[in-house]
């Protein structure tokens, strides 16, 4: 049976309907936290959520539209008002491999992965300063070693490769560049924040692959229990509670990609996705 370490303690879980998030969800509700299962589509959320309560779990659903700034806006505001406490934020849900954009004209894995969890962090950082010893943790990709910059022109355009993983793989950069700045003093001192790897998952996340190649590539992935280890890892345990800014995989801090380093880089997409979200902000 698995300890009750987390009774009285609120994390919320992007894209915890399927994937990853299900499971990280799952493990959190076992061990006694509310978990707050944040996802685009209620009934596919429901039975998720019965699962849970049935199996005893302390758990609420709260309706997260990543591809549209304004659901983002409206989704936090609503936990705001709720006057829920919140002590985790993991930022899980994404796209991989996709092609388009978001509904403000983002290309789709940016918007999406990046500056959808922008927001929406931003504007809950007054409710996890309320919090002792506040956690966010942004699931970001080994991918992003691919990434060798970002071009802030492309990401205001739908998705140009054929694949999306090119841009998939700049996302994930950005959600790095995001876990830095945030530790070099953006989070106000709310919250510490974590990215990382949490594998090759086989999860939904990889849907719009073309199948031959999906059924490959799955050959070489991960559960998504194995997946949810290292979330769960930062999510929870106190060996990385005076950690903050770091990137891990497997359990472990690991040096992450130089781009991910970059300094400069990390406060002009700051300040370039401040000015984006703006209209959504207040």
């Amino acid at each position: 049976m698995a300890p009750r370490d987390l009774e009285g303690k609120t994390l919320l879980v992007t894209g915890a309907n399927t994937g990853i998030g299900r499971a990280t969800a799952t493990e959190l509700a076992r061990r006694g936290a509310h978990v707050v299962l944040a996802a685009r589509s209620e009934d596919k959320t429901r039975p998720v959520l019965a699962e849970l309560a049935k199996a005893g779990g302390d758990v609420s659903f709260l309706a997260l539209d990543l591809c549209d700034l304004a659901s983002v806006r409206d989704a936090a505001l609503r936990l705001l008002e709720g006057g829920r406490p919140l002590d985790v934020l993991i930022n899980n849900a994404g796209v991989a491999g996709q092609r388009g954009e978001t509904k403000q004209g983002f290309e789709l894995h940016f918007g999406t992965n990046h500056l959808g969890h922008f927001l929406f962090t931003k504007l809950l950082l007054p409710r996890l300063a309320e919090a002792k010893g506040a956690r966010i943790v942004n699931v970001s990709s080994g991918s992003h070693y691919q990434a060798r910059g970002i071009d802030f022109e492309a990401v205001r355009r739908p998705t140009s490769s054929v694949t999306g993983l090119p841009e998939y793989e700049v996302s994930k950069l950005a959600n790095n560049l995001f876990t830095t700045e945030l530790a070099r003093g953006r989070s106000g001192g709310a919250a510490r924040s974590y990215a990382l790897h949490p594998g090759t998952v086989a999860s939904d996340a990889w849907r719009r692959i073309p199948w031959p190649v999906r059924s490959i590539m799955k050959l070489f992935m991960i559960t998504s229990d194995e997946g949810a280890k290292t979330t769960l890892y930062c999510a929870t345990s106190p060996e990385v509670e005076a950690q903050d800014g770091l990137y891990y995989d497997r359990c472990r801090a690991k040096k992450p990609s130089a781009e991910s380093e970059d300094a400069a880089l990390a406060k002009e997409l700051w300040e370039r996705s401040e000015e984006w979200v703006a209209p959504f902000s207040s």
